[in-house]
């Protein structure tokens, strides 16, 4: 990801002005490497050191989501339906 992208993540993620730490920003960047990830590891199988990245980028996903979940589930259910997540 270059920094062009990451910003334009941000910038249509975050709840308010200069906002780059709340769970829904975190979420949404965690969210495009994976599937950056997920690409690359379909022409590179064998490529193990970024398969452990991506199951932890995975799990941190997860407690993340977990954690909007349990303090504000609109805000959870907005974010999993704009992600295209499943959960």
């Amino acid at each position: 990801m270059d920094a062009e992208t990451t910003s334009t993540i941000i910038k249509e993620y975050q709840t308010k002005e200069g906002d780059t730490a709340s769970p829904e920003v975190q979420v949404a960047l965690l969210t495009s490497r994976i599937i950056y990830l997920t690409e690359h590891l379909k022409y590179h199988h064998k490529d193990h050191a970024t398969r452990r990245g991506l199951l932890m980028m995975v799990s941190k996903r997860r407690k993340l989501l977990k954690y909007l979940q349990r303090k504000s589930n609109h805000r959870y259910l907005d974010l999993i339906a704009k992600l295209g997540l499943r959960r």
